[in-house]
Formats: structure tokens, sequence, C-alpha cells
């Protein structure tokens, strides 16, 4: 009796070694996977607005913390409606998203664009995808209200959709987000690439989850209250309009749907077939441009008439409950 006692004792000790090593283990991949995450190499790809023909101005502006960051501002020649903000992605610079611009000059507005901290020409050594940028999207509002611009639009791409949303529920300035294939939560998408390599329920929802909370630690602040799940709700009255491609393996569809189903109206999502993350453009060209166009041009008019009163009244006749609706 004493001897299977004794074996039984042996086995949960090995156990209980096997599972403290086993956590050992998976917070050493955490903690390395959030220095890959919040360390991403710089790369841009090097367009400029002499690219496509735009006539630019250099820009520079101070965050609140001390850093310095760049970009363009890219006025319209046209009669001017509004200024609209680019949100760029992760691990890249706004460059590419110059590519969006003589559209948005030929509908009348005015583009600022810039590179977040430790992205592109900026400052900074890390990322935090969504908490510290916020400061970033914030810097940038103040200096465009410093020239004397009091509304703008937000449009964001990936990692610059959260952003957007974020600092929309912040800034009585935002008329309106255009979210392009952006993430609700970074330990979701985290989660969704540890699947992909492989990682078997309910290790990669775990994976996702310490992956977040290291990059918490190394940063010395907690990304999970910056995840723009929480605070899209507060955009309201100003509308969102949420589009992602269904064919998304970097951030899955699943992410629009939970950030759209958490949104108050006005707000409207739009999910296109076959398309990949950031890709919907190239499925469906014409129809891109025309809700980006319109999205913005409602909700500018709809920003001006509620300076007279009324703001959820106008917005909601503007926007009238956008549904859930697929690429026609």
């Amino acid at each position: 009796m004493g001897f299977q006692v004794a074996i039984l004792a042996k086995k949960s000790t090995l156990v209980q070694s096997g599972v403290i090593l086993l956590i050992i283990v998976m917070l050493h991949r955490a903690w390395r996977a959030a220095g890959q995450l919040i360390y991403p190499a710089r790369r841009s790809a090097g367009s400029t607005p002499a690219t496509y023909g735009l006539t630019a101005e250099a820009i520079s502006f101070r965050t609140h913390d001390g850093l310095t960051l760049r970009g363009w501002w890219v006025p319209t020649s046209f009669p001017a409606k509004g200024t609209v903000v680019f949100s760029h992605g992760y691990a890249g610079d706004c460059s590419p998203d110059l590519v969006y611009v003589p559209l948005f000059n030929r509908a009348g507005y005015n583009i600022c664009l810039f590179d977040y901290r430790g992205h592109g020409a900026s400052d900074g050594r890390f990322t935090s995808l969504v908490y510290f940028e916020r400061r970033d999207l914030l810097a940038a509002l103040d200096f465009l209200r410093a020239r004397g611009i009091e509304r703008v639009g937000l449009m964001g791409f990936s990692m610059g959709g959260a952003i957007a949303l974020a600092v929309a529920a912040q800034s009585p300035m935002v008329v309106g987000v255009v979210s392009d294939c952006s993430f609700g939560a970074i330990h979701r998408i985290i989660a969704n690439a540890a699947r992909q390599r492989g990682a078997p329920e309910p290790f990669a929802t775990v994976i996702g989850w310490l992956v977040e909370l290291m990059a918490s630690v190394r940063l010395r602040a907690n990304l999970f209250s910056a995840d723009p799940i929480h605070s899209i709700a507060r955009i309201a009255p100003r509308p969102v309009l949420i589009m992602h491609g269904e064919a998304d393996e970097a951030i899955p569809c699943s992410q629009a749907r939970q950030l759209f189903e958490t949104a108050r109206q006005p707000k409207e999502l739009w999910l296109v077939p076959h398309a990949g993350h950031r890709r919907i453009e190239d499925v469906a060209p014409a129809e891109y441009r025309q809700r980006v166009i319109e999205f913005f041009d409602r909700a500018f008019s709809a920003s001006q008439l509620a300076t007279k009163g009324g703001a959820s009244t106008v917005f909601s006749k503007q926007f009238p409950q956008c549904e859930s609706r697929n690429s026609r």
C-alpha cells in the first residue's frame, strides 16, 4: 500500500513539474514573441507625393511624450469639403497610402498622413499597436487644429484602423471613421496567427493573451485597455464604416463582425468576398472608392448641420440604421 502511494506521489510530482515547465516555456516564448511584435523592422515603400504628381508640404509635429512625427500635408486644389487623416498599418509607413490621395483630392478633401512612432521617418523605437499610438494621432489632430481645422475624418488601414477607432472615441474633432481591415483586440489576431502555425485550442487563445500581456509588461502599459473593441461604442452618434475582406487571413473577418456588433448606430459593415487583407480595392475598386467618398461626404455634411444642434438626429438622418451587407 505504501509503495503504491509513493508511486502516485512521484507521478503527481512529475505532472506538476511538467506543468510548471510548460508554463515556463510558454512564458518565455510569449516574451520573445512580444519583443518581435513591438520591435518590428522598419520598412518603407519608398514612394513620395511626387510619385503620384501631388503637390505636398512636408510636415512634422511633436507628441505629448516628446517624439517628433513626420509626414505630409496634401491640400486639394478643388473646393474643400474637409480634411481626412490617413492612419497607416503595422510595420510599414504612410507612403503606400499615398495611392488614395488623388481620389480624395479630386473629391475635395485635404489629406494629412504621417508615420507613427517606431515607423518610417518618425521618432521612436517601438510600437504598441494602439496604446501609445493614440497619442500620435491626437498630436496630429492638435497640429491640424493649430492650423484652424476643427473637423476631420479618419481613414484607417489595418492597425491604423484600430488606432482611428480608439481615437475617435476620445476626440470630438472626428466626424466619422472608415476602418479598412482593422482588428478589435490584439490578442485575438495573435491567437489567429498561432492557429495558422498549428497551435490547437485552447493553447492558441492562451498564447494570444500571454503575448499581449508580455508586450504590456515590456512597455509598462495596459495594451488590453486600448483595444478598440472597448471604445468603439463611444464614437456614436458619429458614423463608422467597417470594411473587411472575407478572405483575410491576417485578421479574421470575425474581428470586423465583433466591432460592428459592439458599435452603436450609425454604423455600417461591408464584407467583401474573396478579398484578402487590405485587398478590398483589388476585388471591388469602383465600389471601394464610391463607398469611402460617399461616407465622408455624408459625415462632413451631417457634422456641419449638427453644429446647429441635435447631433444624434442629424447623423441618424444621414446614416439611417446602416446594416451589415456584402459587396454588391
